[in-house]
Order: structure tokens, then sequence, then C-alpha cells
């Protein structure tokens, strides 16, 4: 047999390969496509199981989790809900939001909030609902409380002879505003409109809580406390982790310590494909690189170091 012959066999034998393989890796592709959807329909999982929701970082507000998380609260499959915090707390609304539809899974079954090294302001705020809270004794939680920030350089813009006209349809429209200094009226209605955010704050953590509201408010005054502090104040029920959260449930609740734990996702079909196909990779970045942009709204519920 000659050289040129030999080389077309050899060629022939690769290409058989490469169309074996390249087969392959569209019919996995379209396996895990499958499987995703058959994950969407089903809840990923189907099985018996507990739910952890990870809150972590500034809390914005996100429509996509608070309807996923109010699902729980109707998936038979989902015996518990674990909500892991480590966060500074972030807007009212965001707080808010979570708040209720964490209250909402309460309603109808076992929810722990096990704390980070932080979950303050807002970050409490989503814990009020749980059937029991566990913190760390270092933990800073509490802070129970509202800001709302606002800058002002009109002093500034004087030293270079930089002025700065609005025309508002009212005296109070244009509050608070970077190029004027808050009038007296402007501050007081800002200031009641802070309290009257911090009043349903109060009310979430003495509902979720069952304290008096006159308690939670001698409680209420912006601070933090740590971890061990908030167990004797009644801010949190038991100093442990997620282990103990999950004996805990297996004691009080009969919910089997062997059940495993599905994080909450809301991963488009996409996505999920894409995590299923190529594995930690794509998930990692997408997390670490594309879902990084967070916006505050508005007044915020947010533990705050001095700068000074």
């Amino acid at each position: 047999m000659s050289l040129e012959t030999d080389l077309l066999l050899d060629r022939r034998r690769l290409k058989r390969r490469l169309v074996f393989w390249r087969s392959f890796a569209v019919l996995a592709v379209l396996a895990a496509i499958l499987v995703a959807l058959r994950g969407e329909k089903l809840g990923f999982g189907g099985g018996s199981h507990l739910e952890r929701l990870t809150v972590s970082g500034v809390i914005s507000d996100d429509r996509k989790l608070n309807e996923a998380i109010a699902k729980l609260a109707d998936d038979n499959s989902v015996k518990a809900l674990i909500v892991f915090i480590d966060s500074p707390g972030g807007s009212v609304a965001g707080g808010e939001g979570l708040h209720d539809s964490i209250a909402r899974v309460a309603a109808k079954k076992p929810v722990v909030a096990v704390m980070g090294g932080t979950a303050a302001s807002a970050g409490y705020m989503i814990a009020a609902p749980a059937t029991r809270i566990f913190a760390r004794e270092a933990t800073l939680t509490g802070s129970i409380g509202v800001l709302l920030e606002t800058g002002e350089v009109s002093g500034l813009l004087d030293k270079i002879g930089i002025k700065a006209d609005t025309l508002v349809s009212g005296p109070l429209k244009g509050q608070p505003s970077f190029t004027k200094p808050l009038s007296p009226e402007g501050r007081q209605a800002l200031q009641d409109l802070v309290m009257d955010m911090y009043e349903q704050f109060v009310a979430m953590v003495a509902n979720g809580r069952h304290m008096d509201v006159a308690k939670v408010k001698e409680l209420a005054d912006g601070r933090a406390y740590t971890g061990r502090q908030a167990l004797q104040l009644g801010l949190v029920d038991q100093i442990g982790g997620e282990h103990d959260a999950r004996e805990w449930l297996a004691k009080e609740k009969k919910i089997s310590a062997d059940l495993p734990v599905e994080d909450l996702s809301t991963s488009s079909l996409a996505r999920r494909a894409l995590s299923l196909s190529l594995g930690w990779m794509v998930e990692t970045i997408w997390k670490n690189v594309l879902s990084q942009g967070v916006m505050l709204d508005a007044p915020q519920a947010v533990w705050q170091r001095s700068a000074g």
C-alpha cells in the first residue's frame, strides 16, 4: 500500500473521530438543556429537601428573587428554608421586599435565619420573620433604623462663581438639593419620611420577634450589637451556625438532618444549561464578574462605620 493511501486512510479515521466527539458534545449540550427544562417544571430536584437563600452584600430590590422565595411557600418538596445572611443592610424597599417574601414562607413552614459576620439594619430586617434566628457570638447585628443621606455643594459653587437655578412646582419639590441648603420645612419633611419608615421597621421586628413595640424602640436607636448581646436582648434565639440550625429543625420540627440542601437560584434557563454543560467555571465568572452591579435606591437601612 502506498504512502499516499495510508495518509488518506488516517485522515478518514481522524475525521470519523472528530465527527463522533462533535456529535457527542452536541448531544451533551442538548441533554443539559432537557435537564434544565425538566428543572424548570419540577423545581430542579423534585425530592424533599431544604432550600437555602444566601443574602450577602448590599441589599437592593430584586423582583425575581422575591418571587422565587414566595413560591417556596407552596412547594411541598421544600420542607424548610434556611436564610444565610452576611449583609450590612441596604435599601429600605429591598429589605422590605425580602422580609415580606420570607414571611410568606414562614407562615407555612419553618424558616431559620443564620447570621454570618454581619446581619445589620436591613440585614436584620430580613431575619425578623424567621421561626428561629442563629448568630455567631461576634456577629454584628441590630442597627435597627433608617438613614437618608444627601450632599450640598452651594458653598463650593459660590467660591468658583457658579450659580444654579431650579424651577419647582412647590417649595418641597426640589429638596434635598446638591446646589441649595435644606430649608427648615424641607428638613422636617424628610425627617418625617425617615421616621415613618423607621416605624415600619420597628413594627416588622416587633411582629417577627413577638416583642412590644416600646421594647423594640428601646433597642432601635441605630446601634449595632454583637451576637452575644443580641441573644441577651431577645433579638436572636441561639448562638450557632447552619449545623446548629439543622439540629434544631430535626429536634423541634422533625425535619430529617439527612435531607439535602439546595441553593435557591433565579438563574435563567440559558444560564442553567451553560452551568450544567460547562461546569463551575461559567457560574463563578457570572457571579463574580457579571452580577456585581448593585444600586442603592432612596433611603437606606444600612449599618455604616464612621469615616472619621
